[in-house]
């Protein structure tokens, strides 16, 4: 982890000394990450500096993080476009997390990079989008954004979190424990220390992991039960991949955020390498990607799937009719993809 940058401190303490408005924004089809740094700024900014927030978010949150989102108000721009168009036009402070551009929040992108508001990014991805922003914090090299804006906040209150709303000590905990997979991915020393405090300071660990890993619908479970069953394909090469079309999202009654965490299974399996998962959304399919150390999720992503993301963990889009023609081409084109990667670049050491 890189230090927290004192000159950008300053001048984020600068700006928000000066009160007003803030809009706070997160990528589109929000993660932990997302909502957990999302929650707990706006409610840092309320309660501790007196600043009105708005969180806005381009679709709802997941049915899995309603316990994280309770009680707190949030716009879901594709649910109310007025109320977030009133929020950004209103507003002279805007922040971005967990997103390395206002891209990622697709149909709000536009509204987002034409406001006049003074910009400030928060995040951890990969590649910045430096030309944007007035004030920009950006390390990958860290578990999550929710750890990064833990830091940035503690250094803002002198290391005294006791400052912080203890809501948004809960909510950094808990992104900060889905993006790490509950401690199996991406931590760092500086993550545990986080975590440390966190449990000094009086965050129940356990509330978290109840709701995170312990209140999942039937159909989550036999969904990833059938998956893995029935539709698991692994290449000789070591590279996984599973299917779910919109026939099986519907016959399992997937909701947003049910197939969370799919992904990373395949890798608890010693010869699997890369594992790859997709699911049909309309007329595209998402596509989630895991990978052992020395392979490259993000390299995959960013050549083949129209995304990217972290070394070990990235994401991106399938595209119908523009990749492939129709659903029951996916498998085939999976392959193929899976074979252009390890013919053109494969694992980082090769």
């Amino acid at each position: 982890m890189k230090s927290i940058d004192e000159e950008k401190t300053a001048a984020l303490e600068a700006l928000l000394s000066k009160g007003g408005k803030a809009c706070i924004a997160v990528h589109t089809r929000p993660d932990g990450d997302a909502l957990g740094s999302g929650i707990a700024l706006k409610l840092y900014l309320q309660e501790r500096r007196g600043i009105q927030a708005s969180l806005i978010l381009p679709d709802p949150a997941p049915a899995t993080m309603a316990f994280l989102c309770k009680g707190v108000d949030i716009i879901a721009a594709s649910e109310n476009p007025a109320a977030a168009k009133a929020a950004i036009d209103g507003c002279n402070l805007l922040f971005l997390l967990d997103a390395n551009t206002f891209t990622r929040t697709e149909a709000l992108a536009d509204m987002f990079r034409t406001s006049k508001a003074t910009k400030v990014m928060v995040d951890h991805h990969i590649n910045p989008d430096v030309a944007s922003f007035d004030l920009l914090f950006s390390d990958e090299d860290i578990s999550s954004t929710c750890e990064l804006l833990y830091w940035l906040l503690r250094k803002l209150e002198h290391g005294d979190i006791s400052a912080i709303p203890a809501r948004s000590l809960y909510s950094l905990m808990t992104g900060m424990t889905t993006d790490t997979n509950n401690f199996a991915n991406s931590v760092c020393p500086t993550t545990l220390t986080m975590a440390r405090e966190l449990l000094e300071a009086g965050v129940d660990r356990e509330d978290i992991l109840l709701h995170l890993y312990q209140e999942g619908t039937e159909n989550r479970l036999v969904s990833w039960a059938d998956m893995l069953r029935h539709h698991l394909h692994i290449l000789p090469s070591g590279i996984s991949f599973m299917i779910m079309n919109k026939a099986m999202s519907d016959a399992y009654g997937i909701e947003e955020g049910d197939t969370e965490g799919l992904v990373n299974v395949p890798l608890r399996v010693s010869k699997v390498k890369l594992s790859i998962f997709v699911r049909e959304e309309g007329g595209f399919f998402r596509v989630s990607i895991r990978c052992k150390r020395g392979w490259s999720a993000n390299k995959m992503a960013t050549q083949y799937f129209h995304g990217g993301g972290h070394e070990l963990a990235a994401g991106g889009k399938i595209f119908i009719p523009g990749d492939i023609p129709d659903a029951s081409a996916m498998e085939g084109y999976l392959k193929d993809i899976a074979a252009r990667f390890l013919q053109n670049q494969g694992r980082n050491q090769l």
